[in-house]
């Protein structure tokens, strides 16, 4: 009989998944993502007696006149507050803006003659400068 290899093949245990869950990050499972990542900090941030002053001085420092960081905490403040899709007409209708020309006219054009021009001369420019 052979024994069993070190490598263990085929779905962990749900104590092994369970120790993963809790924050015991043990050799089971994928390493966090990004959204994972940012879901954390952002518990962090939620759970910490500090968020509410680090939200007002970013308030405060986008309503002093002349701080250098003032567009940069504008900026983010709008960008959370009122996201650019809100402003994007086409998807609250779902449909592709369209355009539309119409050229129309009164009545049919006419064309008349104003005058004679049967007896015209030409004369060679040219000639005469040389």
């Amino acid at each position: 009989m052979t024994r069993p290899s070190g490598n263990k093949k085929g779905r962990p245990k749900k104590s092994a998944l369970e120790a993963v869950k809790a924050g015991n990050r043990g050799l089971v499972g994928r390493p966090k993502g990004d959204k994972a990542i940012m879901d954390e900090y952002k518990a962090r941030m939620l759970a910490s007696p500090k968020s509410a002053s680090v939200l007002e001085k970013v308030y405060e420092v986008a309503l002093t006149d002349g701080h250098p960081g003032q567009m940069a905490a504008m900026k983010l403040i709008l960008d959370r507050i009122v996201p650019q899709s809100a402003f994007d007409v086409s998807k609250a209708g779902g449909s592709v803006p369209q355009i539309s020309i119409n050229i129309s006219s009164v009545g049919t054009p006419t064309i008349e003659t104003v005058e004679d021009v049967t007896d015209v001369e030409v004369k060679d420019y040219y000639e005469d400068t040389q």
